[in-house]
């Protein structure tokens, strides 16, 4: 199958020219999107997806996009493309003047664009390197999900030039933080921990139920306070075996990193048991 592509109401075709040259979007990065999993023809977690869509907005100082418009988008294009396994919901800023200054009272007009693709090659393992960039845990949109994605775009090019599919990033004082387009997990001392949001790491949707899911299990799995994870620290730990590391997101699910800086390392099953506990309930619900 093919991208399908829903905006204002209707189903366009991929290539259709939907956004201003002008829109803000498009000019400085100005707007925010969630990506999703698709399963059986549902999005999963979308209620939880649509509640941070909303946390980005607001933090970005957009207008709260229109739930009943966002699901009628998705309801449209799962319609109209029943396999598909990953869903995109975008909003963007909208058309504004060539520069960092958003349109403003009328002129504002924000575009909301839902798009559904096949899931594309799955992993049940994640290759990842460390990088010389670091995440500011203090910059304006730390914790958004927006389309200013350039960071991620080139640590991105950096790990598969080294062979990986995913680049570690610290924070500005030396603390793991997270991956470009992933949540990470640390098993060290018998337990899960993985860094907090103070870190500026995003507030991923899958990190967020490993986190409700373990506790109500009674697995040791927490938030890491600020200092407990340092970068170097965990990756020198890591290459040495002295601990495991895993990523997540909404459309890998927890991927067990089994090669780091180009070098094997086994995770062993310090994932195991959170992960099935993940598979399973996911599969029991698919609105948690």
């Amino acid at each position: 199958m093919s991208v399908v592509v829903w905006s204002a109401g209707r189903l366009v075709e991929p290539g259709a020219p939907l956004l201003a040259p002008t829109d803000h979007a498009v000019t400085v990065g100005d707007g925010v999107f969630e990506t999703c999993a698709v399963r059986g023809g549902r999005v999963f977690a979308l209620t939880r997806h649509l509640r941070r869509l909303q946390h980005s907005a607001a933090g970005l100082g957009l207008p709260a996009p229109d739930e009943d418009a966002v699901r009628t988008g998705v309801a449209a294009v799962l319609a109209a493309a029943p396999d598909a396994g990953r869903l995109r919901i975008t909003v963007t800023g909208g058309p504004s003047p060539l520069g960092p200054a958003r349109a403003t009272g009328d002129a504002l007009a924000p575009v909301l664009l839902v798009a559904a693709a096949p899931a594309g090659t799955a992993s049940d393992v994640a290759r990842a390197v460390r990088v010389p960039w670091v995440r500011n845990e203090r910059s304006a949109v730390a914790g958004l999900k927006t389309t200013s994605y350039a960071e991620a775009v080139v640590a991105l090019a950096h790990a598969r030039s080294q062979g990986a599919d995913e680049a570690l990033l610290a924070n500005t004082v030396g603390d793991l933080c997270e991956g470009a387009a992933a949540n990470v997990f640390v098993a060290r001392g018998g337990e899960l921990l993985t860094p907090d949001l103070r870190s500026g790491c995003l507030a991923g949707v899958t990190r967020e139920l490993v986190l409700e899911w373990a506790a109500a299990a009674g697995l040791p799995v927490r938030e890491a306070g600020p200092g407990e994870l340092r970068y170097e620290t965990v990756l020198e730990d890591a290459s040495a075996g002295r601990a495991a590391l895993a990523l997540s997101g909404s459309v890998r699910g927890l991927t067990p990193v089994v090669r780091l800086d180009g070098r094997p390392v086994d995770p062993g099953d310090a994932f195991s048991a959170v992960r099935d506990l993940y598979v399973r309930r996911a599969a029991e619900d698919l609105d948690p």
